[in-house]
């Protein structure tokens, strides 16, 4: 007898459609599968079947908050208390800590991360533009950068905030408290020699941030012979300093009578690092200014996204607060 025309042999029932497509499946997923399982082979490297060593999570806990607490103790009284971690401030710290060694400096931040508006150029772009002569600090740190004749310009901002910053961390005499926000001045009323600012008062940043939803949530303190405010210009947190001593009276109101302060400028860059730089001064006793915080008590121009006035002003705030500080603990003495 001849085959059926439909290929099966005699008396095998034909598979039906759906045990074909079941057939088909089971044939090309299979190899998928054992695709998916299989055990690439994978180079040798150093830390293959790495082992950490043991720790109890306590441990971790105490090895924090002891060097923490430790600090709070020691920068109680310090030196010089440094308010805000831009690029003022930071190489107010630098210049500080290289000159003095022998300065309890603090640095308090109100952000999470130092910094301030330095880790990007402007309109978030990446390179950072120094006008000459402020790239001596950039030889004086290593940084490279391309020369354009009457400016520099650095690869990334980040690169050199990165870089100022790690060296303000390693020094042993600086001990940067973020995630604190100054809140108030300690004033002392001296029946001579009149009011003077002997420190600051901090907390938590995200503390203050939350004092409307609370009904008191005290603050902290930190004594010093000498207050340096790099706060920046007007914002959430900025030009805190100015605005503070205008609203108790220790600042000069007469650039624009009935305001607390005039407020910075519109944008010109040519006059604006200028008058930064030769503006940084103390403003009220105990307290010098650096930075584009000048700008909101002096109403000068804005620079925008250049950055030499701020890291230059910063220099130059940190040999006048070592000449305040010399001359307070003369007279203390």
């Amino acid at each position: 007898m001849a085959p059926p025309c439909n290929g099966s042999e005699v008396g095998v029932p034909t598979p039906s459609r759906e045990q074909l497509l079941a057939t088909k499946m089971a044939t090309t997923a299979a190899p998928i599968r054992a695709a998916a399982g299989a055990v690439i082979d994978s180079p040798a490297t150093p830390f293959d079947n790495y082992k950490f060593m043991p720790i109890r999570e306590a441990t971790v806990s105490r090895a924090m908050k002891s060097r923490y607490f430790k600090d709070l103790d020691v920068y109680a009284e310090s030196d010089v208390v440094i308010v805000g971690a831009g690029s003022a401030s930071l190489a107010c710290a630098y210049e500080l800590s290289k000159i003095a060694p022998e300065l309890k400096i603090a640095l308090i931040e109100q952000s999470v991360s130092p910094g301030g508006g330095a880790w990007l150029g402007g309109q978030l772009f990446s390179a950072m533009v120094l006008r000459k002569p402020s790239h001596l600090l950039l030889d004086e740190l290593e940084i490279a950068y391309e020369d354009e004749g009457d400016y520099v310009v650095v690869k990334h901002a980040a690169l050199m905030t990165a870089t100022l910053l790690a060296k303000v961390l390693a020094m042993p005499n600086v001990k940067l408290f973020n995630a604190t926000v100054v809140e108030d001045l300690i004033i002392k009323d001296d029946p001579i020699k009149g009011r003077y600012v002997a420190g600051v008062v901090t907390n938590w940043t995200l503390v203050a941030l939350a004092h409307h939803t609370q009904s008191c949530m005290d603050p902290n303190v930190i004594e010093a012979k000498v207050v340096v405010s790099g706060c920046g210009h007007d914002g959430p947190f900025g030009a805190h300093t100015v605005k503070r001593l205008a609203s108790v009276g220790m600042v000069s109101r007469e650039v624009a009578p009935g305001t607390s302060i005039p407020g910075m400028g519109a944008l010109d860059m040519n006059s604006a690092e200028d008058k930064i730089v030769n503006n940084t001064r103390e403003v009220a006793p105990g307290v010098i200014l650096a930075g584009m915080e000048l700008a909101e008590i002096d109403g000068s121009a804005r620079m925008g996204p250049t950055f030499g006035a701020m890291f230059v002003s910063g220099q130059k705030a940190a040999h006048l607060a070592l000449a305040a500080f010399r001359k307070k603990q003369a007279e203390d003495n």
